[in-house]
């Protein structure tokens, strides 16, 4: 067994539980309690620069899905959260917070009154493309802790595992879906 000096904090909660639980398999710790930590460590790091522009990561997120629009860098608040990370409930309060900033517009759509579209302003423009050129240097400076190599093995494996993910999202759980 491995020293446990040199155990991550993922290992030693997986000897604990083999000690505890010795009739469970705990394997799969190992990748997800890892992955877990990751995206926590990941989240912060990326927070940092969302931070030192005033934003939130669902602002970010955000700024970004209407400036990936295209001129005139605008979309429809559904659209937006179809294009983004944020649920419908939270994007109404993003847009509320990115307009009173004066880095989004609202207004009637043309096609429907009753519809609104929210549109990217020129301060909001220039704030977006800093912060993106700033955040694409951090992930760039995440990601180089890894070799090229491991990176796109890496890149290949979770975009086929999220694949499945979501591809099995889209099914019902059902408790013989869940047995071995």
């Amino acid at each position: 067994m491995e020293d446990e000096s040199f155990q991550d904090r993922v290992a030693r909660i997986q000897a604990d539980w083999r000690r505890e639980r010795p009739d469970l398999d705990v394997s799969p710790q190992a990748v997800i309690g890892r992955l877990h930590r990751l995206a926590d460590r990941l989240s912060e790091e990326l927070c940092l620069v969302y931070g030192r522009y005033d934003l939130s990561e669902g602002d970010f997120d955000v700024l970004c899905a209407l400036r990936r629009a295209g001129e005139p860098y605008e979309r429809a608040p559904g659209e937006l959260a179809a294009h983004t990370m944020v649920t419908t409930g939270a994007m109404s309060k993003r847009i509320d917070r990115l307009e009173r900033a004066g880095l989004v517009t609202r207004r009637r759509s043309d096609d429907d009154q009753r519809g609104r579209i929210v549109a990217l302003t020129e301060p909001g423009r220039d704030l977006i493309d800093r912060a993106f050129t700033e955040h694409m240097r951090n992930e760039r400076h995440l990601l180089d802790l890894l070799t090229p190599a491991e990176a796109e093995l890496l890149e290949t494996l979770l975009a086929g595992w999220l694949s499945r993910v979501e591809h099995r999202a889209t099914e019902p759980v059902t408790p013989s879906s869940l047995a071995d």
